[in-house]
């Protein structure tokens, strides 16, 4: 398949990996030079910097056709406009990725059938793995870039709230498991000893998150 993804987030590098490894054809576009350069020597595929919101941006991934245009910007707003314009260019299929769920409904008025949205369902598939009681690993790496870890929370941290931990910049509570009851992370829940908190976080901030929920901590 020919596929372009817009945004070298690190979700979309790992997508773009993912993909290459499958050995599908790979356009990525972003609109940062020096993020692209970087990425150069590391990624086997075509690269154009770019607007991707923009038809002439997107023709020109577009080629001699496509069969899919994914969006995985930072900016859901720049997804959304990015697959409505890929849309009309001609992609077979567009896929923006929408972290606001306030703009799901946006998404459905616009007809934008297919949709990524990563924190919903990473944590829909983890509370289910704990309603069922299965076994998993409490620190899992998701791509090359994230990590699955989940830590359990130390007395020292007993009737805190989310919001108010000192996390490090990449890393995202997704959910909360307490004695009674399983729930997506909410930065307001309090939380009591020995419940676990599932975090995806970056790889470099693996070890710093590691520190902050240690027992005796430094």
């Amino acid at each position: 398949m020919h596929i372009t993804v817009l945004g070298a987030s690190r979700f979309g590098v790992a997508l773009v990996r993912q993909l290459v490894d499958a050995d599908h054809e790979v356009i990525l576009i972003d609109i940062d030079r020096s993020r692209l350069d970087d990425l150069a020597d590391g990624l086997d595929c075509a690269m154009v910097c770019g607007d991707g919101t923009l038809p002439s941006t997107l023709r020109d991934a577009y080629g001699d056709g496509s069969d899919a245009l994914v969006a995985l910007t930072n900016q859901d707003d720049v997804n959304i406009l990015a697959a409505i314009v890929g849309r009309s260019v001609g992609y077979d299929r567009v896929i923006p990725q929408i972290v606001r769920a306030e703009l799901m409904s946006v998404a459905e008025e616009l007809s934008l059938d297919d949709v990524v949205t990563p924190h919903e369902s990473l944590a829909a598939s983890i509370l289910s793995n704990l309603t069922d009681h299965s076994e998993m690993d409490t620190d899992m790496a998701l791509h090359r870039d994230l990590r699955l870890a989940n830590h359990t929370v130390p007395d020292r941290m007993d009737g805190s709230a989310i919001k108010d931990l000192d996390l490090p910049e990449n890393a995202r509570p997704i959910a909360h498991a307490g004695r009674d009851k399983e729930t997506f992370a909410d930065p307001d829940s309090t939380l009591s000893e020995g419940d676990h908190v599932l975090f995806v976080v970056a790889s470099e901030d693996a070890e710093a998150l590691t520190k902050i929920f240690a027992k005796d901590q430094a």
